[in-house]
């Protein structure tokens, strides 16, 4: 099915190890690279859904559960060293707690960042993205907001101690950073743009993760656009302003379509919409935003205009 979306311009395939992607069928997805140009950008660990995790992952406080993911993580640093991929996506999806009375932040923190830290050392030189997350399927996520998550991304390094980690560190290097979600952070109430431009300035952008999602309900992973058109426009632009040269990863669950037929609507739509930014005079929003006074009215103007060709 991937070798079948090159047409749409896929370029790259993520997915979770042990499950997706192993030791077993590694050569698979080094045929499709070799054959079709697709390659295994990032992983991630498997470590959420199954019942051992129900008190949590890495933040677990039954050691044997924590030890099990831990071990997980390890295993997936030295396959994504092995298989060449950008960095292990991380997302605690359920890390966090039922009730806010009783439950001990500052374990719960420590637990997890130690754990992520020791794995990282292990296998030095290897990065790990976070994707945080406000709720589901934990009731109260580890991590909610983009704040959050940079947040944790410092105090992970702080925690680090391995000498290749420690050099790269001294270098200015960044090994944890974020792959935020379109979805998880409207699900927050966050606005997109600024929280890709947040995780940027830090250096930690690592990746993005595109879909739409209606402010504040569930995790929908609805197609791109189809919600909140204006919000998927502007991240784009903001990732423009910045220069941001990274993928732009569809985590999508389309519903009652074909898979095939939910990656050509998605790309078509980002085409779409980095065609219309791109179409936008930039000198004008610039003088905009630089003199507002002698501007009123201006970039409103600007976008009216420029749905004309929606």
């Amino acid at each position: 099915m991937a070798y079948e979306m090159t047409k749409y311009g896929v370029k790259a395939i993520e997915a979770h190890y042990p499950t997706e992607v192993n030791e077993e069928n590694l050569h698979l997805y080094k045929k499709l690279e070799k054959e079709a140009g697709i390659r295994l950008y990032q992983i991630g660990p498997r470590i959420f859904y199954d019942k051992e995790y129900e008190f949590g992952s890495l933040s677990n406080p039954i050691n044997s559960s924590r030890d099990r993911a831990i071990s997980i993580l390890i295993d997936s640093l030295k396959f994504a060293k092995k298989a060449g991929c950008n960095h292990v996506g991380l997302w605690p999806g359920i890390d966090g707690y039922l009730y806010p009375l009783g439950t001990v932040f500052y374990d719960m923190w420590d637990r997890f960042e130690d754990a992520v830290a020791v794995a990282m050392d292990e296998v030095p030189g290897v990065r790990i993205a976070l994707e945080p997350k406000p709720y589901e399927p934990a009731p109260n996520n580890i991590y909610r907001t983009t704040s959050d998550g940079l947040i944790a991304c410092q105090d992970i390094e702080a925690r680090l101690k391995s000498k290749i980690n420690m050099e790269l560190l001294n270098k200015g290097f960044t090994l944890v950073g974020m792959q935020p979600e379109i979805g998880h952070i409207r699900m927050g109430y966050e606005d997109t743009p600024y929280a890709f431009s947040r995780i940027a300035r830090q250096g930690r952008l690592f990746h993005t993760h595109w879909n739409s999602q209606p402010l504040g309900n569930y995790d929908q992973d609805l197609n791109i656009g189809v919600v909140e058109w204006q919000q998927a426009e502007a991240a784009l632009y903001a990732l423009k302003m910045i220069g941001y040269k990274g993928y732009f990863g569809l985590d999508i669950n389309p519903e009652r379509m074909p898979v095939e037929k939910a990656i050509k609507v998605n790309t078509t739509v980002l085409k779409i919409m980095n065609e219309r930014i791109n179409n936008l005079p930039h000198e004008q929003i610039i003088e905009c935003y630089f003199n507002p006074s002698k501007n009123r009215g201006k970039l409103e103007e600007i976008l009216a205009n420029s749905m004309k060709g929606r």
